[in-house]
């Protein structure tokens, strides 16, 4: 598993998938009760902060890519793929958490 916030970046290891899930999800939440970021004006274009991605944890393995992006706004979205990445939609008021996790072990 991999934490970045700005420029900081942290790697963790766990043996199983639900281990490292409980601990992917401790990381989001850290990060999304953390600072608000802005919006910013940058190449003629205006960034919302619910456009910016404030941090990120995500996991790797051999045939798994997935994880959390944590908007400078303080919303979170669950996100699945290698190359191509597809956000995973919260089914029934389930969170952005859940609606990873239930894609994950489905």
């Amino acid at each position: 598993m991999t934490v970045r916030s700005g420029p900081k970046v942290e790697h963790e290891r766990r043996d199983s998938l639900d281990e490292a899930l409980d601990l992917l999800e401790a990381e989001a939440r850290a990060l999304a009760a953390g600072p608000r970021l802005g919006a910013v004006e940058a190449i003629g274009r205006r960034f919302e902060a619910a456009d910016r991605v404030a941090g990120r944890a995500e996991l790797r393995g051999p045939r798994l890519r997935a994880g959390l992006d944590v908007h400078g706004d303080g919303s979170v979205v669950a996100w699945t793929g290698r190359l191509r990445r597809a956000v995973v939609e919260p089914r029934g008021g389930e969170s952005a958490y859940a609606a990873l996790r239930r894609s994950l072990t489905a």
